[in-house]
């Protein structure tokens, strides 16, 4: 299978970039609903990495790019965990056993106490289900075609129409998740789409050039189309017009500039029109369209980790490898 890109992500989501260990620390504890979080790293004063979550009605879905090798001990769990190792290596250990290969997916009950070691530059999915009726212990046929279907959520991900769309193929993949484990799994039914190649140079133009203003017949130009077909053929493969993909990726870009402001005021507006968003007020109204929250809000959030004002207390088992 041909990836719908390079990298299948939850960018729109980002929540930590180049985050130190506290930080995440603080942030796995609050979105895993879990007080009992320890993280050891190579090396513990610099970056561990960036982290992106969503969170809806039937659970939340995190997605972990470590920067250096790590471990993160997990107790008390509130339910079960699924852990989905995208790329890299990564190992969970359970009740300090030796540990075992999570590929391609590893479920974790909440009687358990475990770690998940990865090392650096991996890439892992956590899943966190609000409610779980499957097997506690999963065959191997059954959770590789669960991780096939987080797969294709993640690939599909790339082109969420906004924040309802998000959260409407979030919680019908906790849904499939569910059923796939209590019926003993099912043959995929959904083959993940290949995108055309004339569309990829499309998407990749977009993406990897952010000073470009958008022009749909340089585009067409670009993919060797016309703008009308240029225009369907990314309706119907993606189900977003050129411009809307455009200017969804200009507001994720906002978005990381945001999470990375370590300045008191951060200057949002002044994100917004470097993307060339230049009313103020249209901007924040898309990026909560798109995100499900405010600008202000995303900074909040962050800043909540950095300020000790989380839910949770501050981390307090950082160590190093």
């Amino acid at each position: 299978m041909r990836n719908l890109t390079a990298k299948p992500d939850l960018d729109a989501y980002l929540r930590l970039n180049r985050a130190a260990a506290g930080e995440w620390q603080v942030a796995i504890r609050e979105l895993l609903a879990c007080d009992d979080v320890g993280l050891t790293l190579e090396r513990p004063q610099t970056v561990a990495g960036s982290l992106s979550s969503l969170s809806v009605d039937r659970g939340v879905v995190c997605a972990l790019d470590l920067a250096q090798d790590a471990e993160v001990h997990l107790c008390g769990l509130p339910g079960t965990l699924l852990v989905v190792p995208v790329s890299g290596q990564c190992d969970v250990l359970v009740n300090g056993d030796c540990g075992q290969p999570a590929f391609p997916m590893a479920a974790i009950t909440s009687s358990q106490a475990i770690s998940v070691r990865a090392c650096g530059q991996s890439r892992l999915i956590l899943l966190n289900p609000e409610q779980w009726c499957g097997s506690a212990r999963p065959g191997q046929r059954v959770l590789a075609w669960m991780a096939e279907r987080v797969n294709h959520f993640l690939l599909r991900s790339n082109f969420f129409q906004d924040h309802n769309d998000a959260c409407a193929a979030a919680d019908s993949l906790f849904d499939e998740l569910d059923s796939i484990a209590r019926e003993g799994g099912c043959e995929p039914n959904e083959t993940p789409p290949e995108l055309d190649r004339r569309l990829l140079r499309v998407i990749d133009k977009i993406r990897m050039e952010p000073a470009w203003e958008f022009d749909l017949q340089e585009l067409a130009n670009h993919s060797g189309v016309s703008e009308r077909n240029l225009y369907y053929l990314m309706k119907r493969e993606t189900g977003m017009t050129p411009y809307r993909f455009y200017q969804r990726c200009r507001l994720i870009r906002v978005r990381r500039r945001l999470v990375d402001c370590q300045c008191d005021v951060p200057h949002i507006s002044w994100y917004a029109a470097d993307e060339g968003f230049s009313h103020l007020g249209r901007f924040a109204a898309l990026y909560r369209e798109h995100f499900g929250e405010l600008p202000s809000e995303t900074v909040q959030w962050r800043r909540r980790l950095q300020t000790g004002e989380a839910a949770l207390e501050a981390p307090d088992r950082i160590v190093a490898s």
